[in-house]
């Protein structure tokens, strides 16, 4: 039973961190619907009720958009999730999005996570955004008064959504160019469907579209929409990802073109095509009945291993050059840090074999069946050392050589930059160096070095989390509201939150 109103304060005390239980891994792996589940009405309020409503919440620190989280979790308390949804609203376009796909770095700055475990942050706000669908609360909000000022977003993702939605919902006319026959750019055709379910995106886009947002999909700007078009806008926003995958490309590694070595986003988009019942046209990837080697450790690696899991492949190995992390914090990662400790996603635990990752691994080369195609990976163990100079380096460990029989590899290594060079230059836009590769150079404000042009998300800040684009997106989109207006009634996150009084530009 929960604890009564006068004990609220003790709840921390009195309940432990309780997560719903997955659907067992021999039935979500039959199909690619989501898993996730809901727990009892009386257990999620018991789980609210862990919040201890910190005199200084860390929790915000840790969330890129600045979540009213201790506000949220009261009203939960209290049975009042409207509020809640309306809470959550104020600093997050999309929480049934946050909700699924983010890795919670508000769980890691959680006050009670120093020696608790944190307060179950994620869910609670997937059970708020999703009650918000449920019960009516969440419909679309189309501006009172029109600005007659028109913007132009390139790229449908979160952070293009998030812009377009704030944009709009100030008065401007909002035009979306989605190079992809759906919006939602990876949300759609990258994040596996049993991870995010894309009727949770479509019905986000058909909102959008209710407010007034225009999607003009199969529209990729410098190929089949000329560059001239943008000029007819008051101001463009670029927010098209960070999607040129890293490769071994440079790196003359024997081996790397022969054929069934793909890059994970050849990979995915097929398969969520296939759920979303469209034709593939390209040359079809799959790993079904094949002996299957994903290297990256990621996010996107974890997606290649549930989605050939759900194919049907014979063996499954990930492999991560980094070592294994350990279980727990090292003093060298304090709280309120994001802690680097041993995650275990959903899909390593659908493993045939149980653990799959092999840590500490160095790819060498790709052996040739004699007819162009893979036929094994070779590799070498690897310590990683720390030199005089305190940098930490590569050692290949002796007699460590490991030869895995494989006839589809993934790359899932990450990306270095936006697939932008066939418009960008055309655009006079410059390029800005990162510690993935390059991205659009843009200021503080998201402002290029050319007016009236923006951009924001894994565009400009490279490739980073959900959450964090739709941040962006968001703030983005204040900063073009004053543009365009000279002041804005949009929402500002600073060091204390979202300051939502009303901000005039600084003149230039």
């Amino acid at each position: 039973m929960p604890p009564s109103k006068k004990a609220k304060h003790k709840g921390f005390m009195q309940f432990t961190r309780e997560l719903p239980l997955d659907l067992p891994v021999e039935e979500r792996v039959k199909n690619y619907g989501e898993f996730a589940q809901s727990l009892p009405a009386d257990k999620l309020k018991q789980q609210a009720y862990r919040c201890m409503n910190c005199g200084i919440p860390f929790c915000h620190s840790g969330c890129p958009l600045g979540n009213q989280i201790p506000d949220f979790n009261e009203l939960v308390k209290d049975e009042d999730w409207e509020e809640a949804l309306r809470v959550l609203h104020s600093t997050n376009n999309f929480p049934e999005f946050t909700g699924r796909i983010c890795p919670a770095p508000c769980e890691s700055a959680c006050v009670l996570g120093i020696n608790e475990p944190p307060v179950t942050i994620e869910m609670i706000e997937r059970e708020i955004g999703d009650r918000g669908w449920d019960e009516g609360w969440t419909v679309p909000l189309p501006p009172e008064k029109e600005t007659g000022k028109s913007v132009a977003i390139v790229g449908s993702g979160p952070a293009g959504l998030a812009a377009a939605q704030q944009l709009r919902r100030a008065g401007h006319k909002v035009v979306v160019y989605e190079r992809a026959d759906e919006p939602g750019g990876l949300l759609t055709y990258g994040i596996p469907n049993f991870k995010l379910s894309k009727e949770v995106v479509f019905r986000r886009v058909d909102q959008l579209k209710a407010e007034g947002v225009e999607f003009r999909c199969n529209a990729e700007v410098g190929v089949n929409v000329p560059l001239s078009e943008l000029d007819s806008y008051d101001a463009t926003l670029i927010a098209i990802g960070s999607t040129k995958a890293r490769t071994f490309a440079g790196m003359n590694m024997p081996g790397q073109d022969l054929n069934g070595i793909h890059v994970a986003m050849d990979f995915l988009p097929q398969q969520n095509k296939r759920v979303l019942g469209k034709d593939v046209t390209e040359a079809e990837i799959l790993a079904t009945g094949k002996n299957v080697v994903v290297i990256g450790g990621g996010d996107t690696g974890s997606d290649c291993v549930g989605t050939s899991i759900r194919q049907g492949c014979k063996s499954l190995t990930n492999l991560e050059l980094f070592p294994k992390p350990p279980v727990k914090r090292s003093p060298e990662n304090p709280w309120p840090q994001w802690d680097f400790v041993l995650r275990t996603c959903s899909s390593h635990k659908e493993a045939p074999d149980g653990e799959c990752r092999q840590w500490s691994i160095s790819t060498k080369s790709f052996e040739d069946d004699g007819h162009g195609n893979v036929a094994a990976l070779h590799a070498a163990k690897v310590e990683w050392v720390t030199d005089e100079e305190g940098r930490r380096k590569m050692v290949e460990v002796p007699g460590g050589e490991i030869r895995i029989p494989c006839e589809l590899v993934l790359l899932a290594m990450g990306f270095t930059q936006p697939e932008a060079d066939h418009f960008v230059d055309g655009m006079g836009l410059e390029w800005e160096k990162n510690r993935f590769g390059q991205a659009i150079k843009a200021d503080k404000s998201y402002k290029t070095n050319k007016p009236g042009i923006f951009a924001a998300g894994d565009a400009r800040r490279g490739q980073s989390l959900v959450v964090w684009a739709i941040a962006e997106g968001r703030e983005a989109a204040r900063e073009i509201d004053l543009y365009l207006m000279g002041y804005s009634d949009l929402p500002a996150r600073d060091s204390a939150g979202y300051d939502t009084l009303k901000a005039e530009a600084t003149p230039a």
